[in-house]
């Protein structure tokens, strides 16, 4: 055995990643901090500031990592965020409760909690960016 495999890395040049963290520009940081704290429950673990005023956290919620910052709109106020990308967050939690927490946090989900044509139940919603969130019951792919 080599000591690619021994280490679980894929043998020859492809990657073996250990985790993903994206990383969303926001029109508004504020309003990004609010949906994924008070809509979907993530946590703040870590803020950075520039000359004082807040420009990037990063969300946790179990072993599920989320960069957010603050857009300096150098390519434009008018630039499309979330055009074209889906996230997909698995737990093992209640899915309906999950929604329930989004809509009365004041959000609209795009897809009602109920179960996808595989099974697994799932609701869908859109950040303040439009970048397209799927919270899925079940396990980890492994």
């Amino acid at each position: 055995m080599s000591s690619d495999q021994r280490n679980g890395d894929t043998p020859g040049d492809g990657l073996s990643a250990t985790g993903i963290s994206p990383t969303f520009t926001a029109d508004d940081l504020q309003a990004s901090i609010r949906f994924y704290t008070e809509g979907l429950g993530f946590e703040i673990t870590e803020r950075h500031e520039v000359e004082g005023a807040l420009r990037f956290v990063r969300l946790r919620s179990g072993r599920a990592l989320l960069g957010v910052g603050q857009d300096d709109f150098a390519k434009g106020r008018d630039r499309k965020k979330g055009v074209g990308m889906r996230i997909w967050i698995s737990t093992t939690q209640d899915v309906g409760r999950l929604a329930e927490r989004a809509k009365a946090s004041g959000y609209t989900l795009t897809t009602e909690a109920g179960p996808l044509p595989w099974g697994p139940q799932a609701f869908s919603l859109a950040d303040p960016d439009g970048f397209q969130i799927t919270v899925v019951e079940g396990e980890e792919p492994s």
